[in-house]
């Protein structure tokens, strides 16, 4: 439906997303005196604190500590064996989560931007039509409009798979129940949070990986010792598996590898990726196109095809982090503003929050190689950093990338305790770009888990 002259809202800035670009960008904005709309389906705060970032981090703290209570003898404890109730579990996370969305709420409202609650779509250049929640319409044409719609679970094209029912990274946040047996798709970073998570809260939990080995991107040796964690707290894993069809029946799903192996269990979470939102967005309206994969084409400045008009978060197909989508932020508020700063170059962290954690920035071994230059590779067990052995949390393997001529870090892969932690000093050493020997010979406080660092770097293979 489009919009005659006389019905059509001009503003400064619209929002179509409410992700942590988009509503950080609208705030801003609203507050320096801008006119603003935002338009969000219904998440308030977006994906990250509805059900990625934040309820998933908040129930691997429950993880950690039923684990932790479970060995306490070790640290001259008895404490007996946890008791998972999944009342108090499921209000634990959602207190949460409802914390922060009343939060973002107060705080959109504070800031003097009209915030939407619908469902837009195209119907002209920087011009949607929104279908509200409450049964209003409106029609709003932005001066610069920025697309923050983010991504969705994708269902691997298994047959049988959509049929099953399969929990995905977002609906297994209900936490309808703990199931006795679960089955994860995929061994990459959010099918093996949950694995390890549901481990801990009582599961019998097999992963199902089709390439060689976990964590396709990672070096192997990073991938192995983070295997061997996994399969130390009870979770199977098995590679180069191709699943030929997925069936629930009665109750029960069954997963039959093209091996002619066939696993049960009483869930199967599809952990393959995700999907931009952006099918039912009129998006080739507004003159935006998107790639084959339904991702928004963006520049290096994160301006899409059509004028006046950005992309940022997943649905542009940056890495798929907050951190991103708040440093995609800073980049549209300085580029409407006039300013040319890009994403060329972006030094990106991650962090696994399995247990231990697996934090890394730059390039991998591997990657580093494939440049051509000259390295060097240091590695360290967890177990040789003090720190380590006071928190009786040994697991865990350090490892550190340095271009031999300059040395320069070009990146790192800290797997064990307090990794995403430790991994920020790394990451500043990087952007500063300082030799290893600041890290190798720098005063860093002693019992620290980043007083590993001095060590790390004086352990080399190479």
């Amino acid at each position: 439906m489009s919009g005659t002259a006389e019905n059509v809202e001009d503003v400064d800035l619209l929002v179509v997303g409410g992700g942590k670009a988009g509503k950080t960008l609208a705030m801003d904005t609203a507050r320096a005196g801008g006119r603003v709309v935002m338009v969000e389906r219904g998440m308030i705060g977006g994906t990250c604190i509805n059900v990625a970032c934040i309820p998933t981090k908040t129930l691997v703290t429950s993880a950690r500590l039923a684990r932790r209570a479970g060995s306490a003898d070790a640290l001259g404890l008895r404490l007996g064996t946890p008791t998972i109730d999944l009342e108090l579990l499921r209000s634990h996370k959602q207190g949460v989560v409802s914390d922060m969305v009343q939060l973002n709420h107060r705080q959109f409202l504070d800031s003097g931007m009209d915030f939407a609650l619908g469902t837009a779509r195209f119907v002209a250049e920087r011009t949607v039509a929104i279908d509200l929640n409450d049964g209003g319409h409106r029609v709003v044409r932005g001066a610069d409009v920025v697309i923050n719609t983010g991504t969705k679970p994708r269902l691997a094209a298994i047959p049988g798979l959509a049929e099953a029912e399969p929990l995905t990274s977002e609906s297994i946040m209900d936490l309808r129940r703990i199931p006795e047996r679960l089955v994860v798709l995929g061994g990459g970073y959010v099918g093996l949070e949950f694995a390890q998570m549901f481990a801990a809260f009582g599961s019998q939990v097999t992963v199902l990986e089709r390439g060689p080995h976990l964590l396709p991107h990672e070096d192997r040796d990073i991938a192995t010792a983070l295997a061997a964690c996994l399969q130390e707290d009870g979770v199977e894993l098995i590679t180069d598996a191709s699943v030929q069809e997925v069936r629930r029946e009665q109750g029960t799903v069954r997963i039959l590898l093209k091996d002619g192996r066939t696993l049960t269990a009483d869930d199967v979470l599809a952990a393959t990726g995700r999907d931009p939102v952006t099918r039912d967005l009129g998006l080739e309206t507004a003159g935006v196109r998107t790639d084959d994969r339904g991702f928004v084409r963006v520049d290096e400045r994160l301006a899409t095809d059509a004028p006046h008009t950005w992309a940022v978060g997943d649905v542009a197909g940056s890495p798929q982090f907050t951190h991103v989508s708040l440093d995609d932020y800073r980049i549209v508020k300085a580029n409407i503003n006039g300013g040319t700063r890009s994403t060329v170059g972006r030094l990106v962290p991650w962090n696994l929050f399995t247990d231990p954690e697996l934090a890394r920035v730059g390039l991998t071994e591997e990657e580093a190689r494939a440049t051509g230059r000259s390295i060097r590779v240091a590695k360290l067990p967890v177990k040789a950093i003090p720190r380590a052995r006071t928190l009786r949390d040994t697991r865990g393997l350090w490892k550190a990338v340095v271009d031999r001529d300059s040395e320069q870090i070009l990146g790192a892969a800290l797997l064990g305790p307090e990794s995403a932690e430790v991994l920020s000093v790394v990451q500043t050493a990087m952007w500063a770009e300082m030799p290893f020997t600041r890290l190798r010979d720098g005063m860093i406080a002693h019992p620290t888990m980043a007083e590993g660092l001095n060590a790390l770097f004086a352990s080399w293979t190479d």
